[in-house]
């Protein structure tokens, strides 16, 4: 049986994760976006680089590489109608 500290901290995990998925950005990043939708970042990054989702490249400040970040209207307008179309000329 779990100690009240134990079953306090567990709650207290879980209503952070809650109030950061409630929590509307301006910019998510790809580990934001795919939590929030259910997929994996592999996945989000894809349709990012496919152009099957509105996603920028934005300096991290992890070294030379830009990551992606997805704005907050793209992630309405993913959840209201879903992906791109492929761009014409992609074969995938």
């Amino acid at each position: 049986m779990s100690t009240v500290e134990e079953r306090l901290e567990r709650i207290e995990t879980m209503l952070v994760r809650l109030v950061d998925q409630q929590t509307v950005r301006e910019w998510y990043s790809v580990d934001q976006f795919a939590e929030i939708v259910g997929k994996s970042e592999f996945t989000v990054r894809e349709w990012a680089r496919l152009g099957r989702i509105h996603a920028k490249k934005r300096k991290s400040g992890r070294g030379a590489y830009a990551s992606w970040v997805i704005s907050h209207d793209e992630l309405m307008r993913y959840q209201r109608e879903g992906l791109l179309p492929l761009p014409s000329g992609r074969n995938q």
